[in-house]
């Protein structure tokens, strides 16, 4: 199995770690569909993709619906004629003391971190069940292996993707449908995450680790890149990505 050739939807597409690995795979022959909400930031990626001779297509996706994460995959087939992979990469990081009570953001890292991982897993599903192949990406972080004060909702979303990520490897082994499952642990990557976050203390906090220690999307990019590009009969099912100077 090769990257080239293979058709991948990634969502959260529209900056940081979404973009950077929509360039690279396409820069190494895959076919990539972008989703976000931020329409002109995907339309300014698929033209620059393009510009370099890659193939892309675009649509404004709100994971938190089913219907437009259905209709992304829905557009890859169509597109391309096929779909061979999703990167679950949409997220938000609104961290905060339980304390604060900030529980409109609580519900929105659920809805977002959470649901609409699922429903990108629900719209690949079938095709991947029927045709017995299939990438399921997705991204945890570091808060989904330990836990962190002052991210306890948000660490909670990302053990739930982790769990539920290994509960799919599993099933799929049993099935016998070779769908194969990449969970991603980032630490301190630099990208718009931090703009997620509204309690004054946590961000000064966060700014000053990123500032410090925090390295570019395209690590992220590349390991997508490594696990995709596997045999067919070879999942590496984990990837924890910090930065050297990250302890």
């Amino acid at each position: 199995m090769t990257v080239k050739d293979k058709v991948i939807v990634i969502t959260g597409a529209s900056s940081g770690i979404g973009a950077a690995t929509a360039k690279l795979l396409a820069q190494n022959g895959a076919k990539v569909v972008l989703g976000a909400r931020r329409e002109s930031r995907l339309k300014a990626i698929v033209a620059d993709i393009q510009a370099q001779h890659g193939q892309a297509a675009y649509l404004k996706t709100d994971v938190t619906k089913p219907e437009e994460v259905q209709a992304l995959v829905t557009l890859a087939k169509s597109e391309f004629h096929q779909i061979d992979g999703i990167f679950n990469n949409a997220g938000i990081m609104p961290s905060s003391p339980i304390s604060a009570l900030h529980t409109k953001e609580w519900h929105d890292m659920v809805d977002i971190n959470l649901n609409g991982v699922l429903n990108g897993i629900a719209a690949v599903m079938p095709d991947f069940t029927k045709q017995k192949h299939g990438d399921i990406i997705t991204t945890s972080s570091v808060a989904g292996l330990k836990s962190f004060p002052g991210a306890g909702v948000y660490g909670a979303t990302k053990f739930a993707v982790k769990n539920l990520m290994e509960v799919i490897r599993m099933e799929s082994a049993s099935e016998g449908t070779n769908i194969r499952t990449v969970t991603l642990y980032p630490g301190a990557i630099n990208t718009e995450l931090l703009h997620t976050i509204t309690d004054a203390q946590t961000v000064k906090g966060m700014d000053q680790l990123y500032q410090a220690v925090g390295i570019s999307p395209e690590a992220v990019a590349r390991t997508v890149n490594f696990a995709i590009d596997q045999p067919a009969d070879v999942n590496i099912s984990e990837f924890t990505i910090y930065p050297t100077k990250q302890g």
